[in-house]
């Protein structure tokens, strides 16, 4: 709990020192590329490309790897989340957003000795805002929800009520603080 008190401080104190430390221009850029901090600390990586697509959209796509364990459970595996982003003041990649995003999960889930596979999919809304800095260096805080799918299909003779799907399957959250580069 005291991790995510000094979480939550980091993040309010970015979000207040970041629009004296933005650019005041619009930016040029139409490309970003960027690592999402806050999963790091849950054993996911995750890298995002978003691309402008016009003044007021880009495309973005996410890709990653989580590997952490809750009740017992142990689950490693990849996903992907192609989304959308709407920028209602007409500059893409820079500023306030909404987007729609899908989202898909390959994992291997364990609970020793068993073993099963869990595929998920699903999609939701975050909101958010991106910052570029005059260096190209960007920011992105963001949250949302979600709804999911989940299908397990176990390896063996062991049963399905040996794991526990439940944080994977029906609505979940999302949230993140990303750092990278525009260009």
């Amino acid at each position: 709990m005291k991790i995510m008190k000094k979480l939550l401080l980091l993040v309010l104190v970015v979000v207040i020192a970041l629009p004296s430390i933005a650019q005041s221009e619009t930016s040029t850029e139409k490309n970003v590329v960027k690592i999402n901090t806050l999963s790091l600390i849950l054993g996911t990586g995750s890298l995002f490309y978003e691309h402008g697509l016009s003044d007021k959209i880009s495309g973005q796509l996410g890709a990653g790897y989580l590997n952490y364990g809750v009740s017992g459970n142990r689950f490693s595996g990849l996903f992907l989340t192609p989304e959308l982003r709407f920028y209602p003041k007409g500059n893409a990649i820079d500023g306030m957003y909404v987007a729609p995003y899908l989202r898909y999960q390959g994992l291997t889930v364990k609970v020793d000795p068993d073993k099963a596979t869990l595929t998920n999919i699903g999609g939701g809304v975050a909101l958010g805002r991106q910052w570029i800095t005059n260096s190209g260096f960007t920011m992105d805080l963001f949250f949302g929800g979600h709804y999911t799918t989940a299908n397990l299909k176990v390896d063996g003779s062991a049963s399905e009520d040996t794991f526990t799907i439940s944080a994977f399957d029906g609505i979940g959250f999302r949230f993140g603080f990303a750092l990278g580069f525009a260009f």
